[in-house]
């Protein structure tokens, strides 16, 4: 794809829990491809070894509070916008400031890539709760989500779909649901509780998961896909997960019992991603790699980002 696409590539929000390695893939992508391009990342970069990681693989990387109009109309040109920026934990009691970033920011951004391409990266909390039982919404359902953050991503999308079918830039809506890695998840969570002898709750009795890797890959390749108006792609792993027996199944891979706690909705948020899937075939990383390999990484004591996924919220409040 790399070798297809015209222009560099800007990551705004690259600091993030994905943006770090989704950049590194594009730029091996484009090494490999062959073609010149630059990559930059944007970001705040409050933590600055994520600056150098970046920096040390070849990145160019910008400082820059999204939030100032001044500081988004001053960054560089480019065809292709990965959109990463977006606030969901610590949003209660903080609400206005997650409305601001997910609603504030996507104008000043649009406003200044009015031509490019913009891959934004969503969620699929912008859908209703579903039966626990069913496929999960598809693309066609309509938006909505439950809580301020939902709300705020229902806005951000809707500030998106302004621009773009006003002036004509190209966008696809990314909603991803539960990206998971060694460091951070849903089962990271689960192994954890279960390591430290705590219950884990059923509320949310099942969810959909996708590798991170497999996240990355696809976000990249839905730059050929921006439309105006804009398209919409769900993205996650093939199928939804039993929580009871995904974390029995990792108690039985860390050698421990598990315990649990809360009883079980008969809704859930879920997401359909049938449409991805078609149209970049299924994950290649399946649910039982990732079972085992969350399983080995906490057994060696690997570290976590600290930023718990709390799978368990009913209720929309994080």
């Amino acid at each position: 794809m790399m070798g297809r696409i015209d222009g560099d590539i800007v990551i705004l929000g690259i600091a993030g829990k994905m943006g770090v390695t989704l950049g590194m893939m594009a730029l091996r992508a484009v090494r490999e491809s062959g073609v010149e391009r630059r990559v930059i990342g944007v970001a705040r970069f409050s933590n600055p070894e994520h600056e150098t990681t970046l920096r040390e693989f070849g990145l160019e990387t910008i400082r820059c509070d999204l939030l100032d109009p001044t500081a988004v109309a001053s960054l560089p040109d480019a065809d292709n916008i990965i959109y990463m920026v977006g606030r969901k934990f610590g949003t209660q009691g903080d609400e206005a400031m997650t409305w601001a970033i997910n609603t504030v920011v996507p104008s000043h951004v649009a406003r200044r890539y009015a031509t490019s391409r913009i891959v934004m990266f969503s969620t699929g909390c912008v859908y209703p709760f579903v039966p626990s039982t069913s496929d999960g919404p598809d693309e066609n359902v309509g938006m909505d989500g439950v809580g301020d953050y939902a709300q705020a991503a229902v806005a951000r999308e809707r500030v998106f779909q302004y621009y773009s079918e006003s002036g004509g830039t190209p966008i696809l809506m990314y909603r991803l649901n539960y990206a998971i890695d060694l460091r951070y998840g849903v089962l990271h969570d689960i192994a954890q509780l279960i390591c430290n002898d705590q219950p884990v709750d059923l509320t949310m009795p099942c969810f959909n998961c996708i590798w991170q890797r497999d996240a990355n890959d696809r976000a990249l390749r839905c730059l050929e896909r921006c439309a105006s108006p804009p398209a919409v792609l769900n993205v996650t792993g093939p199928e939804s997960h039993d929580l009871r027996e995904t974390a029995l199944a990792l108690a039985d891979k860390l050698g421990k019992t598990v315990s649990f706690t809360g009883t079980p909705s008969e809704t859930t948020w879920l997401s359909n991603a049938s449409k991805s899937i078609a149209l970049f075939g299924p994950p290649e990383t399946s649910i039982e790699d990732m079972i085992e390999m969350t399983a080995t990484w906490i057994t060696l004591g690997g570290s976590s980002l600290g930023k718990p996924t709390h799978f368990e919220v009913a209720d929309g409040k994080y």
